[in-house]
C-alpha cells in the first residue's frame, strides 16, 4: 500500500521519501524527520462527506458531565492564565459546543468556528486572548495554514491552548488506538510541539501528557509564519 515519493509534511512542507513510518491494512503513516509529524498519505485520507458522517455521530452536549470533565484538562490550566472577561475562540467546536459554555460560565465571552457546525468565517477576522483546539489538531488536513491561521488571530501576550494525543515511538504507534479513527490524519509528537514553539518563538508548556499551552511572545510580528508548500 506504499504511496508514490512525491509527497510533503502537511505541516513543514519537508520531502517525505518513500520509507513508511507504520502500515496497516487501510493507511499508510509517514513521519517527518524536522518536526515530528506522522500523517497519513494524502490519497487515503477521507472525503469531507465521509468526515462529517462521522462528526454527526457525536453526542457531546454542556449536560453531559463527563464530558466537562474531561474537557477540564484542558480548560482549568487556560482559565488559570487568563484575565478575567477575556475574550475567547473555540476553534474547532464540534457538534456540541461544551468547552465555549464553560468559559462563558466564567465571565469570558467566546467566539465560536468549526467548518462543519459553526463555519462563520466573520470570526476569522477578530483577534483573541486565547484559543482553543480540543481534539482537533489530530483531524487538520493542512494543519500548516490551520496553525498559521490560528496564531495570527492570537494577540500577543495570549494563550493558545491545544488538546491531542501524542504519538510516541514506532512500536507504541503501530499498536494505538488513535490510528484507528479515519477522521484522524494528523499525529502530533513532543517534537512536533517543539518545533512549532521554535517556529513561534514561544515555550510549549504541557500541562498534561495530551494538553499543551503556548504563549504569544508580546514583541512577535507578522512575518514569522510556517512557510508555503512546494
Amino acid at each position: 500500500m506504499v504511496q508514490s515519493a512525491n509527497h510533503y509534511c502537511p505541516l513543514c512542507a519537508t520531502p517525505l521519501g518513500s520509507e513508511l513510518f507504520h502500515s496497516d491494512r487501510r493507511r499508510d503513516y509517514y513521519r517527518c524527520s524536522l518536526c515530528g509529524l506522522t500523517s497519513v498519505a494524502v490519497s487515503q485520507r477521507p472525503t469531507i462527506e465521509a468526515e462529517k458522517a462521522e462528526y454527526d455521530k457525536h453526542q457531546n452536549s454542556p449536560e453531559d458531565l463527563r464530558y466537562r470533565t474531561f474537557l477540564s484538562r484542558l480548560y482549568i490550566p487556560m482559565q488559570e492564565r487568563i484575565n478575567p472577561n477575556s475574550y475567547g475562540l473555540d476553534f474547532g467546536s464540534g457538534p456540541g459546543p461544551t468547552l465555549s459554555v464553560m468559559f462563558e460560565e466564567a465571565g469570558h465571552t467566546m467566539g465560536l468556528y468549526d467548518p462543519f457546525y459553526a463555519s462563520d468565517n466573520e470570526v476569522l477576522n477578530s483577534r483573541y486572548d486565547f484559543i482553543t483546539a480540543s481534539e482537533v489538531l489530530e483531524h487538520l488536513h493542512d494543519p500548516k495554514e490551520d496553525l498559521a491561521l490560528l496564531w495570527s488571530l492570537l494577540k500577543p501576550g495570549g494563550w493558545l491552548g491545544v488538546m491531542t494525543k501524542l504519538a510516541r515511538d514506532q512500536a507504541a504507534f503501530s499498536q494505538w488506538h488513535y490510528i484507528s479513527d479515519p477522521t484522524h490524519v494528523c499525529f502530533f509528537s513532543k517534537q512536533t510541539m517543539e518545533w512549532l514553539a521554535k517556529l513561534w518563538n514561544s515555550s510549549p508548556v504541557f500541562v498534561a501528557s495530551d494538553v499543551i499551552l503556548f504563549r504569544k511572545n508580546r514583541s512577535w510580528v507578522s512575518q514569522h509564519r510556517l512557510s508555503k508548500n512546494p
